[in-house]
């Protein structure tokens, strides 16, 4: 008998319209009977996406090896990892006929992941009585349509971000400076760093990372962003390259693809709003230019 526990999960994820605004959610359910419940949305998105990220983060919240029962209604995701992902792997991410794999940043760990486990996959029909897959529909439902009902027009943040970067001409170090105002707290804080080997491009999606991280994860946050690099990646191009296997639509590889990807990361994790800067007032980013400047000459 295995010493590693035993678990049922059940998971969903949606877009709508797809793609666009998604949600995914996940129910696990101890053999004693303790369950556990997570979700989360992406602004935009796909349905295979959502499903793929919901898997992700159940198997992410086991804290130990485990044995487990894994109940999903999508074939896309129950095929892929039973019958495609070692092929894909084997061709260097690659389906046959030399294609990108779409989704390729989560079928990789969603991959290791698996590997941590013994798991059995079963489909079960979606909207068909079973109360597990109900619940999670409605909870992805749920994370979804807060989301969307967060608006895009009247969004109403927590928090506020405003960045700077600066790489000197010549430099290959550069400097960052980013302000986070809580709203409800009516607090603000200051952070400047140092980046070596770097690009402005670059600089900003890190800056834009850090600055994130110091909201907590479901909150409303406004980004105000410098530039239409940060801007239209997050708002236009992300979805793209994600269906693309973070390729480009001239099938060249997306150029600073790990930052883009953990950038995401984090802003799936709250309800982000990215506005350009020149478009908004951000009164409160007065002298993050300066900071950002001697972050990037500091010895």
């Amino acid at each position: 008998m295995s010493d590693k526990p035993h678990v049922t999960i059940y998971t969903d994820g949606g877009a709508d319209p797809n793609p666009g605004p998604g949600g995914w959610a996940a129910l696990l359910i101890a053999d004693s009977g303790h369950t556990k419940e997570l979700s989360g949305a992406e602004r935009t998105t796909t349905n295979n996406r959502m499903e793929l990220t919901a898997a992700l983060q159940a198997l992410r919240a086991l804290k130990r090896p485990a044995r487990v029962d894994f109940y999903t209604d999508s074939q896309y995701l129950r095929r892929g990892v039973t019958e495609w992902m070692d092929a894909w792997a084997a061709r260097g991410w690659r389906r046959k006929g030399d294609k990108a794999v779409e989704n390729v940043d989560l079928w990789q760990a969603l991959r290791e992941e698996t590997r941590r486990h013994a798991i059995a996959w079963h489909w079960v029909k979606g909207h068909a009585g079973d109360a597990h897959n109900e619940r999670v529909d409605r909870l992805a439902t749920a994370a979804r349509r807060k989301l969307v009902g967060a608006g895009t027009g009247n969004f109403a943040p927590q928090y506020e971000i405003a960045l700077r970067v600066s790489v000197p001409r010549g430099a290959e170090t550069g400097g960052y400076a980013f302000r986070v105002r809580d709203m409800e707290a009516d607090t603000v804080e200051t952070h400047s760093g140092q980046v070596h080997k770097v690009t402005s491009n670059r600089l900003g999606l890190l800056a834009a990372q850090r600055a994130l991280e110091h909201t907590p994860q479901g909150a409303a946050v406004r980004v105000y962003c410098p530039d239409d690099y940060l801007h239209k990646g997050m708002t236009r191009w992300l979805s793209g390259w994600q269906k693309r296997g973070w390729r480009t639509r001239g099938g060249e590889p997306v150029k600073n693809r790990d930052a883009w990807q953990a950038l995401a990361q984090l802003a799936g994790a709250r309800r982000v709003q990215w506005v350009l800067e020149r478009n908004h007032a951000a009164d409160f980013a007065d002298g993050l230019d300066k900071l950002a400047t001697d972050a990037a000459r500091r010895a």
